[in-house]
């Protein structure tokens, strides 16, 4: 498989000769050859699908096959911000929510919820994960600019938990809650932080949908 990641509001174009996958949530697929691919949906197990509705994913995955050689299939990014290719090679990254866009069949996804379930569906959007493992190529959204940071083993960074994009399975993770009734209603952020835990790679999000979303809505008419 070839593949491009063009344009200011980026679009991933794959390549694919006779035989090869490229797997993504159903609905994700923005154009493709018209003649050229053979189409799947599936949930990959119920489970696996309902823990990804839950992380803000489809219930489906599409499996699109091509039927001949150099066949093009196409994926906008639904936001302003990155489109982000990673090798696997056997890797396992912990990534954010709604933050898979398409892969090779060949890699994994499964949902991870927080040690305590309530932080998880009461701290802001939600901190719930993905887990990606496997070979081949992987391709996630990030919402923004992004920042790397490679933590030292116990280094840790405290991240209000929207702008935390993907680190490696050797960063650990613990939410905190914001301490003090000042802070929750004066401090700007949400009533709940992630620390992550070194030693491994993290890479944070400048611009996290939730965010957008709250500076958009109050210029939105509203029906009365």
């Amino acid at each position: 498989m070839r593949f491009s990641i063009e344009g200011e509001y980026p679009v991933l174009r794959c390549y694919l000769n006779k035989g090869e996958t490229i797997k993504t949530s159903a609905g994700a697929m923005s154009w493709m050859d018209g003649e050229g691919f053979d189409t799947e949906v599936t949930t990959g197990g119920i489970m696996k699908g309902l823990g990804r509705m839950l992380a803000g994913e489809s219930l489906f995955f599409s499996y699109y096959t091509a039927r001949l050689d150099n066949q093009e299939i196409v994926f906008a990014s639904s936001l302003p911000g990155k489109i982000v290719n990673i090798k696997m090679g056997g890797k396992t990254f912990i990534g954010q929510k709604s933050a898979f866009l398409a892969s090779e069949k060949t890699v994994e996804m499964e949902t991870v919820f927080t040690k305590r379930f309530s932080s998880g569906l009461l701290g802001g959007e939600g901190f719930i994960l993905q887990r990606f493992s496997g070979f081949g190529e992987l391709f996630l959204e990030a919402d923004g600019a992004l920042f790397d940071y490679e933590l030292r083993s116990g280094e840790s960074l405290l991240v209000d938990q929207g702008h935390v994009f993907l680190f490696e399975e050797s960063v650990r993770y613990e939410i905190e809650t914001v301490k003090g009734m000042k802070n929750v209603l004066f401090g700007g952020e949400g009533l709940f932080l992630v620390r992550l835990i070194g030693p491994g790679k993290v890479t944070l999000q400048s611009m996290p949908i939730a965010n957008l979303a709250g500076k958009i809505i109050p210029y939105v008419p509203s029906k009365d």
